[in-house]
């Protein structure tokens, strides 16, 4: 069996797993849960990755905000759709974290809708099909003075979901990164 095969063996195994993942964890949620949780102020950036098998294009996109400014920066892109849902996930952390690096915003927690992706930067080692891009999340980890990861509902995550979506959706290759939003998504903001 070829190294080629076997890797898109595991990741298509993977997409299946992420899968089934979202769907048990929207059926485990359906009833009514009180978290308490504390607030978490300054640089966020909300990160989401939009991918469907019908689709040629995968979009990411994320939403960068500080809690205590007006401070708002936005990003989102298409590109070649990959092999699973979560490699796009995995690529659009990747996207937000190289544009906070280039913005000189160091102190960042990330916030994502899907839990893999906070497993995976957690324990790469248990992810090995997606090696390649966790050994540049690392890279990019390593130049934040402060840098955390969290999951959010998707609910609160609409932003850089709807950024996301945008650029899959688009005919034409995309490249956005902003203050404001952009004119395809006018009621972003």
């Amino acid at each position: 069996m070829s190294t080629e095969f076997t890797n898109s063996y595991r990741a298509a195994a993977e997409s299946l797993a992420w899968a089934a993942a979202q769907e048990r964890r929207a059926t485990a949620h359906s009833h009514t849960e009180t978290l308490v949780q504390t607030p978490i102020s300054g640089d966020i950036c909300q990160v989401d990755g939009a991918w469907k098998d019908t689709e040629c294009r995968a979009g990411l996109g994320w939403y960068f905000f500080n809690t205590d400014s007006p401070d708002k920066l936005m990003g989102t892109c298409n590109l070649r759709r990959g092999i699973s849902p979560l490699q796009s996930e995995l690529e659009a952390l990747i996207w937000a974290m190289q544009c906070m690096i280039r913005h000189n915003k160091l102190v960042m927690v990330f916030q994502t809708d899907c839990s893999d992706v906070v497993k995976m930067v957690s324990k790469p080692e248990e992810w090995p099909a997606f090696s390649t891009l966790l050994d540049e999340v690392d890279r990019c980890k390593r130049r934040f003075t402060s840098f955390n990861i969290m999951h959010i509902p998707r609910t609160n995550n609409t932003k850089a979901d709807k950024l996301a979506r945008s650029a899959r959706d688009l005919p034409t290759d995309v490249y956005y990164v902003n203050s404001i939003s952009p004119v395809w998504i006018p009621e972003l903001l």
